[in-house]
């Protein structure tokens, strides 16, 4: 299990350092240096994203709270848990890689939004893609799939557009994000299955 947790770790933090020119020929094609009429959409779904991490599983527990239904109550942690899971490896790896932003190594790159910190791997994405990932395992339907996974496909991609993210880190993002989610959720079956056995022989 440690080697294992090694390895992905080394994958994580050599990903951006092998992947650079594939990056950065990518983002420059996806980066325009002039102002674009979809600037300010993907300004838009990118500032879009606290308010739907937040939003989704506080709107989840607060309907569990009115209905009183245990369940809903139980998808609302576990959205919660997924993203405080994908907070904490996060923003380790942000500090262990410690990568400039592509607008500060590459002029020809343009910032068009505020951004600060790290840029590996995307704290967007990866909080997007464990929002969306959690509902679709919450809640296996197509109707929640696939308006959950574009939105968050769109969140990415608007880091690449407004130019503060790499390719590499936008992926990084969306394994982190859908990985803690799946931890989560794997979690909370294991909780439940320990609960349901201990009461079962009581």
């Amino acid at each position: 299990m440690t080697r294992g947790l090694l390895v992905i770790s080394w994958l994580f933090i050599s990903m951006p350092l092998f992947s650079q020119n594939i990056d950065v020929r990518l983002l420059d094609a996806i980066n325009s240096p002039g102002t674009q009429s979809s600037d300010n959409f993907f300004k838009i779904i990118s500032n879009t994203n606290n308010a739907v991490v937040i939003g989704v599983p506080v709107s989840i527990g607060i309907a569990g709270l009115i209905k009183h239904d245990d369940q809903l109550m139980r998808n609302a942690c576990v959205i919660i848990a997924a993203n405080i899971i994908n907070v904490g490896i996060t923003y380790s790896l942000k500090h262990a890689v410690n990568r400039k932003r592509p607008f500060e190594t590459y002029p020809f790159i343009i910032k068009k939004i505020g951004a600060d910190g790290g840029s590996f791997p995307s704290g967007h994405t990866s909080s997007a893609f464990a929002t969306a990932t959690s509902l679709s395992l919450a809640y296996p339907k197509w109707y929640v799939i696939a308006p959950s996974y574009l939105w968050a496909g769109t969140v990415g991609y608007s880091r690449l557009q407004l130019g503060v993210h790499y390719p590499s880190d936008v992926l990084g993002g969306m394994i982190i994000g859908a990985g803690s989610a799946f931890l989560s959720y794997k979690i909370n079956k294991w909780l439940n299955k320990r609960y349901a056995k201990k009461h079962e022989y009581q």
